[in-house]
C-alpha cells in the first residue's frame, strides 16, 4: 500500500483530573450546627436551603469519573464496516511442521490457549509486514522476534482478539504497534472531528511517553499522527492535537476520561484497542474508567490485552470484553522473575540500609556500565535519599508522582542520556521505565507485594540482555518472605538462609506483625521477643543464633547492628549483612569510594583484604565462623560465576552446591 500524505505530529502532552469532595460541615440541605438560615446558594460553603457552612450546592455535582459520558446505543445505530484481517501467511511458515512449532513453544515456555491459533513467525521476514516497516527492522539491525512477538503478530494481523501474558522486556510494545499501524492504514482517512483509530490505554505517564516514541518511530514512514494523553501536563497542546487528528492515541484512562466528557475527543471510529499493562491499571484502581472507555467503543472492535500477571481481575475482564480471543503465555504462569537477572538479598536492619548502599554504590559506580535504579516505598523518602546522596557527592536524580512534568521528563533525560547514572524512585518507575541500559536496581524499601518487586526488578535484564538486582530486606517485611522465596526458586537463585529463617519463623508465628509480640519483655517494639514467648510459644528469639545473633543485635556482636563491636555497618559475623566491612563505622554514611562490583581479586575497600582472625571465644563457646574473605567480596564472586554463566552459557549453580567459588551468604 503506498504511503498516505499526512500532517505528522508526535508532540503533545496532557494532565488528570482531581476531583473535590464535600464540605465538612453541614449537608446538601443548609442547616447545619455552622449555619442558621438565609440563602445557602451553590457554593461549597453553601447548602441549599442555609448558609453560613452549609452543605455543597445542588448545582456543583459530586461525579465519579465518566458518570457525564452517554452509552452509545450501537444496535439502534448502522455501523460502518471496516477490514481487520490483513494476513498472509508466508509459505515457510506454512510449511513449519508440528514438530519445529512444539520445539520452538518448549524452547521459549510458550502456551497458546483458543481455536485456530496461527503458526509462529520465527523470522521478521515472515511476518507480512509492508516494506515500509521491513526497512525500519532493518535500520536497527534487529536479528529475530522475541517470544511474544513471534505469536502475537500473526494472531493480531488475522484480526483476532487477544491476551498476552509475558514479563517486562519481551517485547509486547512492538508486538501491538506494528500489527496497528498496518490496521489503520488499511482504513478510511479521518474526517474533521473523529477520533482516533487505535486507542492503546497505559497506566502511568511514563510509558505513555515510550509507546509514543515507538509509535513515532514505525508510524512517521507512513505519515501517521499521534498524541499522546496523560496527566500532570496542561490540556491546551492535547486537545490541539487531538483537534487536527490523530490516528493513535496513546493515554491514562483518568485524563481521557476527563477529555470525553468535555467533548474534546470520540472513540467512534476506534476499531483497534490496546490494554497495555492491564494488571497493573486494575491494581491503581482505573476500572471503572476502563469499563466507561469501552463503552464507547464500537462492540465490533479488535481488542489486544497484555499483562505482565493473569489474575482473577484481568481474567474477568478479558471475559467479558473480548471475543472468542487467543492467549499467548510466555513463561510459568505463576509469579516470576526474569531468570537473566542475577537476584541478591541482603536481610538487614532499617537503620544499616545507608551503609550497606554506600558500599554498594562504591562498587558499582567503578563499573564502566553503571546505571542503576534505586526505589524506595514513599516520595518522602525518596526526596531524602536523594537529597543524602547527593550530599555525599554520589550522581543521582530524584522521580515520583508528586514532581512536575518539566521536572520529570528533565529527571529521565539525565538518567537515560547517562550524565546522571543513578535514578532515586517510587513504584511510579518500576513499570513502564524502558532504559537499555539499566545494569543494577536496588530495593533500598522493599515493595509491599512480590509482584511489585518482580516489576522493580524487571527494569534490568531487558531486551536479553543480563542485570543485577540488590534487596535490602527487612523483618518488617516478613510478610512477604514466602513469596520471595517463591520467585527466587522459579528463577533458580541461590537463596539467602536468613530468609529462609525469616520465612520460617512467620509460619510458626503465624504471620504478621504479631509474630515479635508476647511474653515478658515483648512488645510492639521488640524485634526479638520476650523472655517467655514471642516464638512458638515461651523461646526467646534473642536466643536464636541462626536468626538475630547474639543479645540486644542484629546480626553482629554484642548491642551492635549488623556489625561488629558496637559499630554499625557489619563484619564478617554480620548475621544479616553483605557489604559491611570490619573495622568500626559511626552512622549510616554514603560516601563515595570507588570499586569495582565483579572482579576475581578480593579488593581492600579501605580495610585489609582478609580480615584478623577473631578473638579467642569465651569459654564453652564455639568460634564464630568468618567465612573466607568478607560479605562483599563473595558478592563480587558470585556476581562474577552469573556474569560467566550468562555470557557464556555455562551451567548455574544448583540450591545444593550454594558454596561455588568459595561463595556463601552470611
Amino acid at each position: 500500500m503506498s504511503h498516505r500524505d499526512r500532517a505528522f505530529d508526535s508532540n503533545s502532552r496532557s494532565d488528570r483530573r482531581g476531583f473535590g469532595g464535600g464540605s465538612r460541615f453541614g449537608n446538601d440541605r443548609g442547616g447545619s450546627r455552622f449555619s442558621g438560615g438565609g440563602y445557602g446558594g451553590g457554593s461549597g460553603f453553601g447548602g441549599r436551603g442555609g448558609g453560613g457552612f452549609g452543605g455543597k450546592g445542588r448545582d456543583k455535582l459530586d461525579t465519579n469519573p465518566g458518570d457525564r459520558l452517554r452509552k452509545p446505543r450501537w444496535d439502534m445505530e448502522k455501523l460502518q464496516p471496516f477490514h481487520k484481517n490483513f494476513y498472509h501467511e508466508a509459505p515457510s511458515v506454512s510449511a513449519r511442521g508440528e514438530p519445529e512449532i512444539t520445539a520452538f513453544m518448549r524452547a521459549h515456555q510458550i502456551t497458546v490457549k483458543g481455536r485456530n491459533a496461527p503458526k509462529p513467525v520465527i523470522q521478521f521476514s515472515e511476518g507480512n509486514f509492508p516494506d515500509y516497516i521491513m526497512n525500519i527492522i532493518k535500520q536497527l539491525g534487529w536479528k529475530d522476534p522475541t517470544a511474544i512477538q513471534s505469536y502475537g503478530w500473526p494472531i493480531a494481523l488475522s484480526g483476532k482478539d487477544l491476551v498476552g501474558i509475558a514479563q517486562t522486556g519481551s517485547g509486547k510494545t512492538l508486538a501491538f504497534i506494528l500489527p496497528a499501524i498496518v490496521h489503520i492504514n488499511h482504513q478510511e482517512y479521518l474526517q474533521r472531528g473523529d477520533g482516533p483509530i487505535c486507542l492503546v490505554l497505559v497506566p502511568t505517564r511514563e510509558l505513555a511517553q515510550q509507546v509514543q516514541q515507538v509509535a513515532t518511530q514505525f508510524g512517521s514512514t507512513s505519515r501517521l499522527r499521534n498524541v499522546c494523553v496523560y496527566g500532570g501536563a496542561p490540556k491546551g497542546p492535547q486537545i490541539r492535537d487531538l483537534d487536527r487528528g490523530a490516528e493513535i492515541c496513546i493515554a491514562t484512562p483518568g485524563r481521557l476520561i476527563d477529555l470525553l466528557e468535555c467533548g474534546k475527543t470520540n472513540l467512534r471510529r476506534c476499531t483497534y484497542l490496546v490494554l497495555d499493562e492491564a494488571d497493573r491499571m486494575l491494581d491503581m484502581g482505573f476500572e471503572p474508567q476502563i469499563r466507561k472507555i469501552i463503552e464507547q467503543i464500537r462492540p465490533d472492535r479488535q481488542v489486544l490485552m497484555w499483562s505482565a500477571t493473569w489474575p482473577k481481575e484481568v481474567r474477568s475482564l478479558a471475559e467479558e470484553f473480548l471475543q472468542e480471543y487467543v492467549q499467548i503465555n510466555v513463561g510459568a504462569l505463576q509469579l516470576s522473575a526474569n531468570h537473566n537477572i542475577l537476584q541478591i538479598i541482603d536481610v538487614c536492619a532499617d537503620n544499616e540500609k545507608d551503609f550497606k548502599l554506600g558500599k554498594l554504590l562504591e562498587e558499582i559506580m567503578a563499573e564502566r556500565e553503571n546505571k542503576t535504579l534505586v526505589f524506595t516505598e514513599t516520595k518522602r523518602r525518596a526526596d531524602d535519599l536523594g537529597r543524602r546522596m547527593r550530599r555525599d557527592g554520589w550522581p543521582a536524580v530524584c522521580i515520583h508522582g508528586d514532581k512536575s512534568q518539566p521536572e520529570r521528563d528533565y529527571v529521565l533525560n539525565e538518567f537515560k542520556n547517562g550524565r546522571t547514572p543513578i535514578l532515586v524512585a517510587t513504584d511510579v518507575a518500576s513499570r513502564g521505565l524502558d532504559v537499555e541500559d539499566i545494569k543494577f536496581v536496588i530495593n533500598y524499601d522493599y515493595p509491599s507485594c512480590s509482584e511489585d518487586y518482580v516489576h522493580r526488578i524487571g527494569r534490568t535484564g531487558r531486551s536479553n540482555n543480563t542485570g543485577t538486582a540488590y534487596t535490602f530486606f527487612t523483618p518488617d517485611n516478613v510478610k512477604q518472605a514466602s513469596d520471595l522465596i517463591g520467585v527466587l526458586k522459579e528463577a533458580n537463585q541461590v537463596i539467602n538462609p536468613k530468609l529462609m529463617q525469616l520465612a520460617e519463623a512467620s509460619r510458626g508465628l503465624g504471620g504478621g506483625r504479631r509474630r515479635y509480640r508476647g511474653g515478658t519483655g515483648g512488645g510492639r517494639n521488640s524485634r526479638g521477643g520476650g523472655n517467655s514467648g514471642g516464638y512458638r510459644g515461651g523461646h526467646d528469639l534473642r536466643n536464636r543464633e541462626s536468626r538475630f545473633g547474639s543479645d540486644r543485635s542484629y546480626g553482629g556482636g554484642d548491642k551492635s547492628y549488623g556489625g561488629g563491636d558496637k559499630s554499625y555497618g557489619g563484619s564478617s559475623k554480620n548475621g544479616y549483612g553483605s557489604y559491611g566491612s570490619q573495622t568500626s563505622s559511626k552512622g549510616p554514611g554514603v560516601k563515595p569510594l570507588m570499586q569495582s562490583v565483579v572482579q576475581t581479586a578480593p579488593q581492600t575497600n579501605g580495610h585489609a583484604a582478609h580480615p584478623p582472625p577473631p578473638a579467642a571465644p569465651a569459654s564453652g563457646k564455639a568460634a564464630p565462623a568468618t567465612n573466607g574473605s568478607g560479605g562483599m567480596q563473595n558478592l563480587q564472586q558470585m556476581a562474577m560465576m552469573y556474569s560467566q554463566w550468562m555470557t557464556q552459557g555455562q551451567a548455574p549453580p544448583t540450591q545444593a552446591n550454594r558454596s561455588y567459588t568459595g561463595y556463601q551468604y552470611q
